[in-house]
């Protein structure tokens, strides 16, 4: 893999980081989201400083990737059952 370094910045700091070429867009992605979340919380709640929106970020990003890990998981439940069903149909008429 090739490494090359970039900067983000995230809550007004910079980060460099030495990264896969491959990895870049989705780097770059996710500091530019979490850059929004941090933006959202700061029009719509009290805050001291960066630290807070920061956590909050983490907290509803956190949040997000447990939602979706749990309908993701309910999906795939859901697909096995069906093909279950499928495999019960299709063996009793393979078997007849």
């Amino acid at each position: 893999m090739e490494k090359f370094s970039i900067t983000v910045k995230i809550a007004e700091r910079e980060y460099k980081l030495t990264i896969d070429r491959k990895q870049e867009k989705r780097i770059r992605d996710a500091a530019e989201q979490v850059n929004s979340f941090i933006k959202q919380h700061a029009e719509i709640y009290e805050h001291k400083d960066r630290q807070d929106l920061l956590a909050m970020a983490a907290l509803q990003y956190s949040t997000n990737t447990l939602l979706s890990d749990e309908q993701l998981n309910f999906q795939q439940n859901q697909l096995f059952e069906k093909l279950e069903d499928i495999d019960r149909v299709l063996s009793k008429k393979l078997s007849k």
